[in-house]
């Protein structure tokens, strides 16, 4: 088998989205599988809607994603002379003729044709002798240069998801190659890309299966060797209908502000059509490139779980390391104020390997982490009302006089570490003689100003010794 050339090829009228990162992973994959080449091309040859702020909004979502391009970007807008060459050929061979008819009254033919469940042919110009055309051309009379599809035939093809296709030809419009402003339309500057591009797999949305044998009989008449298909089912929205916004229809980089880590979304997206063959669930960019392949994937269209995403997230980031996920954290810590996170990993990771299991996005840690990374926060008010406000004078007392002795024992701790700091907070629980869980949940508030945190004895040892015993002094405050 020749070497698998693929490539993604959006169009710069919008941001990438679910569906456009789908496709592209899916080329990405087979591309690092089978040790090929990974091609970005722009196709922006429609000006009026393209934007170079879409393209690098797209290049930026790719980059996040990790799905690296071995060649481009090619930009479609800077090839116009290519494929009117192609077009000339295709005009020279006479798989393709001018049509001098005014657009109007082909929109209407066309129209009209479509209603009485026929394929318009504009017979007229077809059938126009090639040197009479060749004249007006030359003249510069306003036309169009259209394909000649050849009439009963069957465009057989064997697609590599939704398995063998046939259309016949009796179907398929004259379409058209050249504008009259001499602009190249889709189906030419596709054509001309994947065989100039050397593309050996053309792997895209099961929206673009219609085009297809359009597509075939072009690179038919122009002597080429068609590249393998692969349509990928449509993702649907819970209410199984085309993605919206409402549901799902996000740009990819919205995803990134969420706090959904990069290889956990490209994890969700491979499972949305394709299957390892079993159960398993949780997949690195590295285990999904040596299990993928064209084989598994589902001609049944996907159905877009937010919820199933937010669990995966949550499932991949605890099993990050803590310094991959440094990185990936700092906009949210600089977002809410932490400006002093940024290089400062000694702090920062040991928080970071405390909370990752119990955070659902990145976008969770500033808010969770905020008692570990500064002195400055509040007291929930329910927190101190159930563990402080204590009605009994005598308990609030005891209470008092009980976090005092544990932060003199902590200060005078030989060594503070996590196997010590347990068995002081046991012992001196204990002795106060309140119930261990009443004990432990005050040094919880006096330490977080909250009643729900990790494990306690981790939450001391993370603090350390003395942001531990400046704490339990502190709220001596709260227990007048």
């Amino acid at each position: 088998m020749s070497r698998v050339r693929v490539r993604f090829a959006p169009s710069p009228t919008g941001f990438l989205h679910l569906g456009g990162a789908r496709t592209a992973l899916f080329n990405w994959l087979l591309a690092r599988k089978k040790q090929g080449t990974f091609i970005l091309r722009i196709e922006d040859t429609d000006a009026q809607r393209s934007s170079q702020e879409m393209a690098h909004g797209i290049m930026e979502g790719l980059r996040w994603l990790g799905l690296d391009w071995d060649q481009g970007p090619y930009y479609q807008s800077q090839r116009s002379d290519l494929y009117r060459e192609t077009a000339g050929r295709a005009f020279q061979g006479d798989h393709a003729y001018a049509c001098f008819c005014p657009p109007e009254e082909i929109q209407a033919l066309s129209l009209k044709s479509r209603s009485a469940g026929r394929i318009w042919r504009d017979h007229g110009c077809r059938d126009r002798a090639s040197h009479r055309a060749r004249s007006r051309v030359a003249a510069g009379a306003s036309h169009t240069l259209r394909f000649r599809v050849p009439g009963r035939r069957q465009i057989v093809f064997q697609d590599q998801v939704y398995g063998k296709v046939s259309l016949s030809t009796e179907n398929i419009e004259d379409f058209t190659l050249l504008r009259s402003d001499g602009s190249p339309t889709y189906h030419l500057s596709v054509v001309t890309d994947d065989w100039e591009m050397g593309i050996s797999h053309v792997i895209r949305g099961a929206d673009h299966l219609s085009n297809t044998p359009k597509q075939i009989l072009l690179h038919d008449a122009l002597g080429n060797q068609a590249p393998v298909y692969a349509h990928l089912p449509l993702i649907l929205g819970p209410d199984k209908k085309r993605l919206s916004k409402r549901n799902g229809a996000e740009s990819v980089l919205e995803y990134r502000e969420h706090g959904i880590h990069p290889a956990a979304l490209c994890n969700y997206l491979a499972l949305l059509g394709w299957s390892p063959g079993d159960d398993r669930e949780l997949f690195s960019n590295g285990e999904l490139v040596k299990s993928f392949g064209l084989d598994r994937v589902n001609k049944a269209n996907a159905v877009f779980d937010r919820r199933k995403l937010d669990w995966m997230n949550s499932r991949y980031l605890a099993s990050s390391s803590s310094h991959d996920l440094v990185r990936h954290l700092q906009p949210f810590l600089e977002r809410s104020g932490f400006r002093q996170g940024r290089g400062n990993d000694d702090q920062l990771l040991p928080v970071i390997t405390l909370l990752k299991s119990r955070l659902n996005r990145l976008s969770d840690f500033p808010e969770m982490a905020t008692p570990f990374l500064t002195d400055r926060f509040d007291y929930e008010s329910k927190a101190v009302t159930r563990h402080f406000s204590l009605a009994d004078p005598e308990k609030r007392s005891r209470l008092r006089s009980w976090l005092e002795t544990l932060a003199n024992e902590y200060d005078q701790l030989e060594e503070f570490n996590l196997e010590n700091v347990e068995a002081v907070l046991r012992r001196t629980a204990k002795d106060s003689g309140f119930k261990i869980g009443v004990f432990f949940g005050a040094v919880r508030v006096a330490l977080t100003g909250r009643t729900a945190s990790p494990g306690i004895f981790d939450v001391i040892a993370t603090l350390g010794r003395q942001r531990v015993v400046e704490r339990l002094n502190r709220c001596l405050k709260l227990l007048p």
